[in-house]
């Protein structure tokens, strides 16, 4: 009897198999439908019961156990955060490298970069410490410049890090031309005010036609600094005591306060 009944079951899959495989295509999407809305509660009763054990699991764990998981994220996290701290500021480093390598005078310079490592607190507004030494080729003397404009001068050099003396500094003159004028004059230290970002100028003769607003360049005399360097802005000018010249007040072009990255001028 029982042979029998597993004779019929077969018979009757192999004839719902032949009617399958025998099914229009549009017949047989529809019952493949049909068949998937029987079987898919069944199957979101599975994954319920799965996040129901998985939570319940949770609960059944030890506070400690919790405690200590909350804190690993929270490590993992504060982490990524300084991960993408660091992109970002080596995305803006990049930025500014770009920016500043457009404006390196070409010719016979060639421009190295390197980075402020230093500033001495009694003087941090007259000299910096770069990590640029003799072993990388440098040499007294050589300018030392930004996008902005001019920063000054190596002044003493180590065999990985060197001195800069910063324009406005008493060892740090300047021979300058105003741009608008074609005067030229002299940014002398020891009266500079760097610490503000402004320092004073002097022309050789008197020069009523230099005003607020010419731009001050290297004029390329005395064989440090290569012509045409910015140097900065004329806030004001006024005739000196005697007479015989004239005095202004230059904001420098390179904001020598916030200094990070520079390049000096190898000849």
């Amino acid at each position: 009897m029982l042979k029998r009944a597993h004779s019929i079951v077969a018979v009757v899959v192999g004839l719902l198999l032949l009617l399958l495989l025998n099914l229009p295509p549009g017949a047989s999407s529809r019952l493949k439908l049909a068949l998937g809305g029987i079987f898919l509660p069944l199957l979101g009763l599975s994954s319920a019961s799965h996040s129901f054990v998985d939570a319940a699991s949770y609960q059944m764990l030890p506070r400690s156990t919790l405690v200590a998981e909350v804190r690993r994220l929270e490590q993992e996290n504060a982490a990524l955060r300084v991960e993408s701290a660091l992109g970002a500021e080596a995305i803006a480093e990049n930025q500014r490298l770009r920016a500043q390598l457009g404006s390196v005078p070409r010719g016979a310079w060639r421009p190295r970069l390197a980075r402020v490592v230093g500033r001495d607190a009694t003087t941090w507004w007259r000299t910096c410490l770069i990590d640029y030494g003799s072993r990388d080729g440098a040499a007294v003397n050589q300018p030392v410049v930004t996008a902005q404009g001019l920063v000054g001068r190596i002044a003493t050099v180590g065999h990985s890090h060197s001195h800069v003396a910063l324009v406005g500094d008493a060892s740090c003159g300047v021979a300058v031309l105003v741009s608008e004028t074609r005067d030229h004059g002299i940014v002398a230290g020891g009266q500079a005010t760097t610490d503000t970002g402004v320092v004073e100028m002097t022309t050789f003769q008197q020069t009523p036609g230099v005003l607020a607003g010419h731009t001050v360049l290297t004029s390329g005399e005395g064989g440090v600094f290569p012509k045409g360097l910015v140097v900065g802005t004329v806030l004001d000018a006024r005739p000196a005591r005697s007479g015989l010249f004239t005095s202004a007040r230059v904001r420098l072009g390179a904001n020598l306060n916030r200094l990070e990255e520079v390049w000096v001028l190898a000849p």
